[in-house]
């Protein structure tokens, strides 16, 4: 195997994979390092005990807390990173998001570039990951210059309901942008099946839009890219100037390796990117690599959000239950003028992820009664923004172990939020006091394990003194070191991250197919 290369990417999640992608066809030597393998396909992969309660496909990493309290954080290392388990919900960040916001808790920055620089990668993106829906039926809709590649998924029949129920009440719903390999029209040969184990799970079927199935499996069709599995790179060599990178090392299997490329991107999740910065501090960059502003590892968001679940009057019978989401409350209402957020739903639960997610709570209860519950839940999830802050952050400890720092933020729109959702729940045939709250991604009593929307360590912006990358997210301060996973986020918004990754990966794509002729 070669160990020089024209990109080396480090990770193949979201930003990593899809860039992989857009690469390929150049002819360019591509290599792909991913600290993971590929994920089996099991039994397991839809089973939710193996999921939920053995945590069979949690990495075993240990974080700490500034006390030195150690956690697991909740993060996954496979080909195709955590799109693997998410729930692909597709969204697009509103217009609004890109310019600087005022929020109850405090600013949202602007962005370095507007919404109408990433519209056609969005485009792109969610013709790419073949998702579903229909631009225009929510009111914060930003504009789009073209239609969705398929028609949003369909309603099963409580949901279906549960969408008439809130537009009754004054609201808009729409079909949530959902990323699976789905044709309603022809089900028998339809690679979806609409199963329950979508949110969390991986898809033993190949059906979910993920970045291994959409981007690395095809990426590696061109004989130009190679992919390296179960490499941890460790730390990024410079030359003596500081300014480029000459070599990537890597543990793989065990074993020391060194790779050299013209470029190199990171993209192993905002966390572990800030992480393997600071871990490749050298003399010309004592406090971390590309870290002369200091700013590496800093403003760390994740998303204030909520989980619950809803005891419907009927049963719910619904399986793929992501279908619906509102965002008429995303930047206020006349009784709270801040922004709040978004509602959709969450994957259906079952019996066993009760028992996983609160596992003394639920010690005496018998199976049939967490059946019952299951049975007549509609399940919700509330995402509102946290601000950034250069004090939540990442740094390292003097083995090199993650420490992560947060304090909560803004959190009084998702207060808002839930007060609003509650209130209809009587429209919507639920019981206002029949509400239980879920624990989906958090499973510790430390909330920082739930990770599944990190990002913002490694931002971009114009200013080095404020920033680490440029606006095409390049290093300030070294010739040929980009980033692309949600790392370089200036704020988060409050919708899922992914497309933005996705949609990015590819316009840094292009870049870099101009930079390298």
């Amino acid at each position: 195997m070669s160990d020089e290369y024209d990109v080396i990417i480090i990770g193949s999640g979201a930003g990593g994979g899809t860039l992989a992608h857009r690469l390929a066809p150049s002819g360019k030597r591509i290599l792909i390092l991913e600290r993971g393998d590929w994920l089996p396909r099991e039994i397991e992969n839809w089973d939710a005990t193996a999921v939920f309660v053995d945590n069979r496909y949690i990495s075993p990493d240990t974080w700490y807390s500034p006390s030195g309290k150690a956690f697991q954080p909740q993060v996954h290392y496979f080909v195709g990173g955590s799109t693997k388990f998410y729930g692909a919900a597709l969204y697009r960040l509103r217009e609004r998001d890109f310019g600087e916001l005022r929020h109850h808790g405090g600013l949202s920055p602007a962005w370095p570039i507007g919404y109408d620089v990433l519209e056609p990668y969005y485009t792109e993106a969610e013709q790419l990951y073949q998702v579903h829906g229909a631009h225009g039926d929510d009111p914060t809709d930003p504009p789009a210059s073209a239609p969705y590649p398929y028609p949003p998924v369909s309603h099963e029949p409580r949901i279906a309901q549960l969408f008439t129920d809130l537009t009754q009440a004054g609201l808009h719903p729409f079909h949530a942008p959902s990323g699976v390999m789905l044709d309603e029209a022809d089900p028998v040969h339809s690679a979806c099946i609409r199963c329950a184990t979508c949110d969390g799970f991986p898809c033993l079927v190949h059906a979910k839009s993920d970045a291994d199935v959409i981007a690395v499996r095809p990426a590696l069709e061109h004989d130009n890219v190679t992919l390296v599995r179960n490499a941890v790179v460790q730390r990024l060599l410079t030359d003596d100037s500081g300014r480029t990178v000459t070599t990537v090392s890597a543990d793989v299997d065990g074993i020391e390796q060194q790779f050299s490329g013209s470029v190199v991107v990171v993209s192993a999740g905002a966390v572990n990117s800030a992480k393997l910065l600071l871990a490749s501090a050298n003399d010309q960059h004592p406090r971390g690599l590309a870290n002369g502003s200091d700013q590496v590892g800093r403003n760390y968001v994740f998303h204030n959000s909520r989980a619950f679940l809803a005891v419907s009057a009927e049963r719910n019978d619904t399986r793929f239950q992501k279908t619906l989401c509102v965002n008429d409350y995303y930047f206020g209402d006349a009784d709270f003028v801040y922004p709040m957020g978004n509602v959709q739903m969450v994957g259906k639960s079952s019996a066993p992820m009760y028992r996983g997610e609160k596992p003394i709570q639920t010690a005496l209860a018998p199976g049939f009664a967490l059946t019952e519950l299951a049975e007549h839940a509609v399940d919700f999830w509330l995402s509102t923004e946290d601000l950034p802050d250069p004090d939540n952050r990442i740094t390292l400890d003097d083995k090199g172990n993650v420490v992560l720092s947060y304090t909560p933020n803004n959190k009084e729109p998702l207060k808002q939020l839930y007060q609003r959702i509650r209130k209809h729940l009587n429209q919507l045939g639920m019981h206002p006091r029949h509400l239980i709250p879920r624990d989906v991604y958090m499973k510790t009593d430390i909330p920082l394990a739930g990770c599944a929307h990190q990002a913002g360590t490694v931002r971009f912006g114009a200013d080095p003194a404020t920033s680490v990358l440029d606006t095409d997210c390049k290093a300030h301060e070294l010739d040929n070191l980009y980033v692309v996973d949600t790392s370089f986020f200036p704020s988060i918004g409050a919708v899922n991250p992914a497309l933005t990754a996705m949609a990015n990966a590819l316009r840094v794509g292009d870049h870099l197919l101009a930079r390298l002729g």
